[in-house]
C-alpha cells in the first residue's frame, strides 16, 4: 500500500456518488491510474466487475499492487481510450453499468524525473504516456517548424505568448531535458506569478505527444454506446479545453435524447480537499446517465 500512502483520488466521494454503484455491476476505470478510485470502486462490489485501463503500463502495475484485496472483481487492460472495445473483449463484456474517466497526470508521472512529465524536475524530454510509442516531446520541440510550434503552444496550451516562446526554442534548440526547456521560456517569458511560466507549453506538448484530445474525442463517441441504459459515465477534468469538449459531447447526447446530464452545474471540489491536495484545486466533474 506504499503508493497510495501518497495518492489522492480527486473528487472521490462525488463520483462514486453520481457513477452509484450496484454490488453486481459492471463497470469500467479508463485511467486506473495508481488505482485509487479504482480500489473504491472494487470496495463496492459482491459479484460484479470493474475493468481497469490504462495507457501507462508502470501505472497500471502499481494499481495492481494497490488493489491486491480486490485481485478477484479486477480486470486489467493496458490501452488508450481507443482500445476500450479490446477491453471489453477480452472479457466477454457486451456493455457496462459505469464508466470512470479521470483525465488528470497522476502525480507518480510527475514526480518520476525520467518520464520528463515536469517541468520542475530535470529529466528526459519525454511525456510518453505509453512509452512504447516513438514520438516524444523532444521530438517536437527538436523538429517542428517554428511557426507549427507555436500554433501547437498556442492551440493545445491556450498560450497567449506562443509566438515568443517557440522562437526562444528554436533558437537555442536543441532542447534535451525538461530543465533546458523550462529555463529557455522562464527567459523568454518572465515569470509574474506563482505558476511557471513554462506550464501551459508543458501542458500542450503533453496532449499532443499523446494525442490526448483524439483519445478523449474518441472516448465521448464510441464508449456511451457500451454503457447500459441507466449507465453513468462520469468524467474528470483538470483543463479548460478538456472540459469544453466533454460538455459539448454532453450536451449533444441529452439533445439527441440518448442521455440525461446529472450534472448542471460543474462539481468541484471542496475547499477542505483542495486544502488537503493542492493538486484537486482544477478538478470539474460531470457526469450522464444513459437512455436509450
Amino acid at each position: 500500500m506504499e503508493e497510495t500512502a501518497w495518492h489522492y483520488p480527486v473528487l472521490l466521494e462525488e463520483v462514486l456518488r453520481y457513477l452509484a454503484v450496484k454490488p453486481d455491476g459492471i463497470y469500467a476505470d479508463m485511467t486506473a491510474g495508481l488505482g485509487g478510485h479504482l480500489r473504491a470502486i472494487a470496495s463496492r462490489l459482491t459479484t460484479g466487475l470493474v475493468i481497469a485501463c490504462d495507457r501507462d503500463a508502470e501505472s497500471l502495475r502499481l494499481a495492481k499492487t494497490n488493489t491486491e484485496e480486490y485481485a478477484g472483481r479486477i480486470r486489467f487492460h493496458h490501452g488508450a481510450f481507443s482500445t476500450f472495445d479490446e477491453a471489453l473483449k477480452e472479457n466477454e463484456v457486451e456493455a457496462v453499468d459505469g464508466v470512470l474517466v479521470d483525465l488528470g497526470v497522476s502525480r507518480y508521472q510527475l514526480s518520476a524525473a525520467e518520464r520528463g512529465f515536469s517541468l520542475m524536475e530535470e529529466g528526459p524530454l519525454d511525456m510518453r504516456m505509453d512509452r512504447g510509442q516513438e514520438l516524444t516531446a523532444a521530438d517536437l520541440v527538436n523538429h517542428l517548424p517554428e511557426r507549427d510550434l507555436a500554433d501547437l503552444i498556442y492551440q493545445l496550451g491556450e498560450e497567449r505568448r506562443s509566438r515568443r516562446i517557440s522562437r526562444a526554442i528554436v533558437r537555442v534548440r536543441p532542447i534535451v531535458t525538461t530543465g533546458q526547456l523550462a529555463r529557455v521560456i522562464e527567459e523568454a517569458v518572465p515569470r509574474t506569478g506563482r505558476i511557471h511560466p513554462g506550464t501551459q507549453t508543458f501542458m500542450a506538448l503533453r496532449l499532443r505527444v499523446n494525442s490526448e484530445l483524439e483519445e478523449l474525442e474518441f472516448m465521448l463517441r464510441h464508449v456511451p454506446e457500451r454503457v447500459r441504459a441507466g449507465g453513468r459515465l462520469v468524467v474528470l477534468t483538470f483543463m479548460s479545453t478538456e472540459d469544453r469538449q466533454v460538455k459539448r459531447a454532453f450536451q449533444s447526447l441529452a439533445r439527441e435524447g440518448r442521455a440525461t446530464i446529472l450534472t448542471k452545474h460543474v462539481v468541484k471540489p471542496t475547499e477542505e480537499e483542495v486544502s488537503e491536495n493542492p493538486a484537486s484545486r482544477s478538478a470539474k466533474l460531470r457526469a450522464l446517465e444513459m437512455k436509450r
